[in-house]
Formats: C-alpha cells, sequence, structure tokens
C-alpha cells in the first residue's frame, strides 16, 4: 500500500494523525476529498505481485502496487495540470513541490504471502518472495524518478501469531512456540523480512539523495503478541472480534461483523466489549490499541533502520 506524508501512503493513517495531519483521503474516494496533506492509496487485501485471481475468488484487491504506481503518476500530472492553468480559489490539491517533499510509506507484502499459503505451503511461497522484496525496492526507484526522496518501508508482521493463521494453517504441537505462535511460519516472514532489507540495501546505494529507511513493525508486533500484559493489553494470540472462544476466538466460517447460518444456527461474529485488551481485532488485523503502540514504536525511531530522526523533521503529536 502506497501514500504520501505530507504523506503519500500506501497506509499511514495513524502515523498521519501522530504528526499532526488529518486522516489521509482514499484516491479513489475523489469526491470531497482533501490531498492538501497527502493521499492514500492503498486498498484492502492488496499485493505486491499482480493478482492472477479475480476479486470475487479469493478476494484479493485488483489494486496492487503497480496499479497503485500508475496512479500516484496519474495524480502528479493531474496536479500539475492543475496549476499550470493559474486557476483560482481554493483547490483540495497540493502544490506541486509537494512530491519532493513528502514522505512515502509502503506497508504491504502479507497478502502476497498469505493468499496461497494454505494451498502451497511455506516451501512453495518462498518460491516468489525474492519478486515481492525486488519489486517494493523498483517501485521505490520510479517514485524517486517521480522526485520522492524520503521513504518508510514497513516489513512483514509475525503472522504465525494472527490468530486467523493459527487456526486455519497445517500445523503440529510442536510448531508453536512459547507465546503461542508458529515457528515455522514465523521463521519464513524473518527469511522475507532479511530480503527485503537487502534489497531496500541495494536500493538505497543507488539512490544517493534518497531516504530509504526498514521499518522493523515486525519486532514491535511480535513484542506484543508476546507479552500483551507488559504493554497494557490482556490477549495476544486472542481475536476481539470473532465467534467460537476459545483461545483464538476465530472460526473461518464467520468473520468479523459477519451473520452466518451454521449447523442449522444463525450466529453472528462479533466485536468484544474491551478492544483496548487485545492485539487482534479480527484475526488477521491489529486493534487501533495495538496500532497506537506500534505507532509510537516507530515514531520515536528506535525501530528504523538506518535511524531517521522522525522527531527532530515532524511536530510529532501525543496519539489520543
Amino acid at each position: 500500500m502506497i501514500s504520501f506524508l505530507r504523506f503519500f501512503s500506501l497506509g499511514a493513517s495513524a502515523h498521519a494523525q501522530a504528526l499532526g495531519l488529518p486522516f489521509l483521503s482514499p484516491y479513489l474516494q475523489s469526491i470531497g476529498s482533501d490531498y492538501r496533506h497527502g493521499a492514500n492509496y492503498a486498498t484492502l487485501a492488496s499485493t505486491v505481485l499482480l493478482p492472477n485471481t479475480s476479486l470475487f475468488v479469493t478476494g484479493i484487491s485488483p489494486f496492487s502496487l503497480a496499479i497503485q504506481i500508475n496512479q500516484m503518476k496519474e495524480f502528479k500530472v493531474k496536479v500539475h495540470e492543475f496549476h499550470s492553468a493559474r486557476k483560482q480559489g481554493s483547490t483540495p490539491l497540493p502544490s506541486p513541490d509537494v512530491f519532493g517533499k513528502s514522505l512515502y510509506t509502503f506497508y504491504i507484502g502479507q497478502n502476497d504471502f498469505t493468499s496461497n499459503l494454505a494451498a502451497i505451503g511455506i516451501g512453495g511461497v518462498k518460491q516468489y518472495l525474492p519478486q515481492v522484496a525486488a519489486q517494493i525496492a523498483g517501485s521505490i526507484k520510479e517514485l524517486y524518478a517521480l522526485g520522492g526522496r524520503a521513504f518508510l518501508v514497513l516489513n512483514l508482521a509475525p503472522i504465525g501469531c494472527y490468530p486467523a493463521f493459527l487456526v486455519q494453517l497445517h500445523h503440529s504441537t510442536s510448531d508453536i512456540d512459547a507465546s503461542g505462535c508458529l515457528i515455522s511460519y514465523n521463521n519464513a516472514v524473518v527469511d522475507y523480512n532479511n530480503m527485503l532489507k537487502k534489497a531496500l540495501s541495494q536500493a538505497r546505494m543507488a539512490l544517493p539523495e534518497a531516504s530509504l529507511i526498514y521499518v522493523d513493525i515486525h519486532a514491535i508486533l511480535l513484542e506484543l503478541f508476546r507479552h500483551p500484559s507488559s504493554h497494557g493489553l490482556k490477549y495476544g494470540t486472542k481475536a476481539c472480534c470473532g465467534r467460537g472462544g476459545g483461545p483464538y476466538n476465530f472460526d473461518p466460517k464467520a468473520y468479523c461483523g459477519n451473520t452466518r447460518v451454521i449447523n442449522g444456527s444463525t450466529v453472528t461474529a462479533s466485536a468484544c466489549g474491551d478492544p483496548d485488551s487485545y492485539v487482534s481485532w479480527d484475526g488477521i488485523h491489529a486493534t487501533e490499541a495495538a496500532n497506537k503502540l506500534a505507532t509510537i514504536a516507530i515514531l520515536n525511531g528506535s525501530f528504523l533502520i538506518p535511524p531517521f530522526p522522525l522527531h527532530h523533521l515532524c511536530d510529532l503529536q501525543p496519539i489520543n
């Protein structure tokens, strides 16, 4: 997912809030949107690689990273056309020079990793992960050619700790660690994250004027899953919004908010009463409470490689 701060985002609204900016307007929501502070090109279930299936078959978004980059290019053209026409009055568009002053954020790749995981296993997924890392690096080079100079790229979260995957992915009891997470799947994520870090390091050498930052969201979320109580939370690998109770509260037959007839009974996967106590919202995504903790950790700079002084360059606001 991509976005720009001034923000351009392939997904970073919490970061914008912490920086005292409004939430970013989705690029596809053109009516009534205000892009003066940035644009969000992210979509639900988007991938880095072009999807080879239909949205209606697998739920994967047709707006892959390449499409989002093209939308970004289209947006830049429209901004320059508007200002070249010297139109008068207020506009929801940024100034043309914003593209060289923005912070571009990437948080994408999890759906590339997980969408075929149950069908082809870790070994199958590993075959195309190098392409995923390489395409992210290539997309950054494209944005650099458009004038972008500052990039935050988040790595992959520890999917082996997510309730949905703990329920749905085949595993043995010996594959569960002391925190209740899947060892083999988390190891595969670490392998990918190392590929991504290497790809960004190589891109950094090719883009001498860029600030290209690798963000270790994996380490942040793994800490929350392993030690939720140390951070004011109660439940690590249990979903807030779901059904079934038990250690995971996740049922693939009824996702969060859905009502289904299961075994002759009508059931609803509903939200818990204390979402601020959970790391996982619906078994697949983090709660607002977890995202706030992750954002604070990112903005203080301790999970940025190489170090990037956000607290000196930006006016950080407290997250309420």
